[in-house]
């Protein structure tokens, strides 16, 4: 059975698009990575998961059962990082620690002092005194320090510096191994490559498409680089998607077998020939144009 599962999402602001019809699932364990341009409906998904806008329609469920917007025993199990952080400026960060915890009936100190000593924040500091980053690492710690059953992160490493996304990216690694389900939204390509099971790829509110890292990493796509006066021969015979081209040479996006490609070149006369594999970004960003 899935832990959350979307069906035929929709919000709409009035006659304006937020999304249009967004299915998925996410199993246990699972590092779903959410992906899309800005504007394509990533927050605006999690926000109606979350209850904080209500839905057009569709369903969504919390293993098997239909999540309402008031349900807030569900919502205790969920840890929520939004993409833009807004909090009582006058508390300090430890006191916004203890009046977190307060909602829960669970005693999370042990918890709390690991996440704070692994990323590094000062407790004493006022909210209003933070950095971004160290904001950030502040709404970290209050989506992880009730050990939730399900994550919800929507732009999770924006502030954070490279060193910190590292320690960020191992924590939720960790966080897997435990059994932890979840929901990565981001722009940022090389952050879902590295860290997510499968990914969703979300356009103008709906999903075009759902893999797993490993399917597309086994597509085996490459840039094909080709210097030749037969250029024109070339495309006609190789039929490929042309990535760019100029003159007398052309770089095609190639999925085709390397025996049945090298068959097809040799009769043709090739001044320069490389072959390189594609960086997952590329191959993400193809989906969006």
């Amino acid at each position: 059975m899935s832990i959350i599962e979307l069906k035929h999402l929709k919000k709409y602001y009035g006659n304006n698009r937020g999304i249009e019809d967004v299915s998925l699932k996410l199993n246990k364990g699972d590092i779903y990575g959410f992906i899309g341009p800005n504007g394509a409906g990533k927050s605006t998904t999690i926000r109606t998961i979350m209850g904080l806008i209500n839905k057009t329609s569709g369903n969504i469920y919390f293993n098997g059962e239909e999540l309402d917007s008031n349900d807030g025993n569900i919502k205790k199990k969920i840890g929520y990082l939004p993409s833009e952080i807004n909090l009582y400026g006058d508390m300090t960060v430890k006191e916004l620690f203890n009046y977190h915890e307060s909602f829960y009936n669970e005693d999370f100190d042990k918890r709390k002092k690991e996440l704070v000593k692994l990323l590094k924040i000062d407790v004493n500091k006022k909210i209003e005194d933070l950095s971004l980053g160290n904001l950030k690492k502040v709404g970290i710690v209050l989506a992880l320090m009730h050990e939730p059953e399900i994550l919800i992160l929507d732009e999770p490493t924006s502030g954070l510096d490279p060193i910190m996304q590292n320690i960020f990216h191992e924590l939720l690694l960790k966080e897997k191994e435990k059994g932890t389900t979840i929901l990565y939204s981001s722009h940022v390509l090389s952050e879902v490559s590295n860290i997510c099971d499968k990914v969703g790829f979300i356009k103008d509110g709906k999903i075009i498409k759902e893999d797993s890292i490993e399917s597309i990493r086994k597509e085996n796509y490459t840039y094909l680089k080709i210097i030749s006066k037969d250029i024109n021969k070339i495309k006609k015979d190789l039929k490929l998607k042309i990535y760019k081209e100029s003159n007398n040479e052309i770089v095609f996006i190639n999925n085709m077998d390397f025996n049945t490609l090298i068959n097809k070149l040799s009769k043709y006369n090739i001044e320069h020939l490389l072959i390189e594999e594609i960086p997952l970004e590329d191959l993400f960003m193809n989906y969006y144009k």
